[in-house]
Formats: structure tokens, C-alpha cells, sequence
């Protein structure tokens, strides 16, 4: 790819630095949805070891494009979000997809109709380190950040895309005690 159509790539993706989340982060700001793909796809590589029949790689790409709707629409809770808000956000990925330079662009759609249809393993792991991370930021803000329903939400939230794998049922588990030590404190 040459050096200015790289340039005028990486616009696209650098919106989601500015935009914000509903989540906190430790020190009272919100949350940038950059700064959740990061830590999705880091914590996509650090369970590995844990998925060794799967191409983490493959993972680590649909953690780091997954909310690249976001950068046209803004993040919307998952509370608020509608079959209209999901319309919209794939409209703006398949734009988006379709301005890609050739090379790229059927294997971003190949990942994104993998990351839809939610069948292979590597899909179901993304979106299930998709919620974890979500829950594990939501515990590293301050409670007073917290809305009333997510003291109930935190508890059920990402439990149906866990439950393919024992070892992210044992995640969500650790996650949920974190929860309930936090709003007992």
C-alpha cells in the first residue's frame, strides 16, 4: 500500500480514540473505544494457552476491528442499543469496507461475516473477551460511575457467550465476585 493511502486509512480508525464509552476508567475519565480494542486484543493473546485449537491471530484481528462501527456512529451501550443502531453501524462498516484498498477489503468482510455469524470458535471467543473486558473495566471504575441496572447487569451480562468454554465460565465467575466485592465495599 503506498505511504498516503496508508495515511488516509488510518483516519478512519483514529476517530475511536476520541470516542468515548460508557465505561470508566480508574481514574474518573471515560473510556476511549481504542483504548477497549486495546485491551480486548491484549486480552485475547494472554488466554492463548487456554484455546490452543484456535488462530489467535485471527482473533486478535476481530478484537482490533470489531467496533470499527463506532468510529461512524459513536459507542452505544449495549443497554440502549437497537436493531436500528445495529443497522446503522453495519451500514457504516459496509461503506467503509467497500472504500478499503482492494487487498484488504475481502478479507476485512470475510472477518466481519465471521465475527456476524458467530459459528467458528475463534468468533465466539472474541465476543465473549468482548463482554469479559467490558465487566473488567466496569470494575476498575469507581462505583459512584455505576447505573443503578448494571449492579444487576454485571451479573448477567456475557453469561450466554461464555458458556462454550469452562474456562471463560471460570473468567466470568472471577469477574462477577470482583463485582459483588465492589458494590459491597
Amino acid at each position: 500500500m503506498d505511504p498516503r493511502t496508508l495515511i488516509e486509512l488510518m483516519k478512519t480508525p483514529a476517530r475511536l480514540k476520541d470516542m468515548t464509552r460508557h465505561s470508566w476508567t480508574r481514574q474518573g475519565r471515560h473510556e476511549s473505544v481504542a483504548e477497549h480494542t486495546f485491551s480486548l486484543a491484549l486480552l485475547a493473546y494472554f488466554v492463548k494457552d487456554e484455546f490452543p485449537n484456535l488462530d489467535i491471530d485471527r482473533v486478535i484481528r476481530m478484537c482490533l476491528f470489531h467496533d470499527m462501527g463506532e468510529a461512524f456512529t459513536g459507542d452505544i451501550p449495549a443497554f440502549e442499543k437497537t436493531d436500528e443502531h445495529e443497522r446503522e453501524e453495519e451500514r457504516a462498516v459496509d461503506g467503509w469496507i467497500d472504500s478499503l484498498p482492494e487487498g484488504f477489503r475481502q478479507e476485512v468482510r470475510v472477518l466481519f461475516d465471521e465475527m456476524n455469524a458467530q459459528q467458528t470458535g475463534e468468533a465466539k471467543l472474541y465476543k465473549a473477551l468482548d463482554k469479559m473486558e467490558t465487566l473488567m473495566q466496569h470494575n476498575e471504575a469507581d462505583i459512584s460511575t455505576w447505573l443503578a441496572l448494571e449492579r444487576e447487569l454485571n451479573f448477567v451480562y456475557g453469561e450466554e457467550q461464555v458458556r462454550f468454554s469452562p474456562y471463560l465460565e471460570a473468567l466470568r465467575q472471577e469477574i462477577c465476585r470482583d463485582s459483588r466485592r465492589k458494590i459491597e465495599e
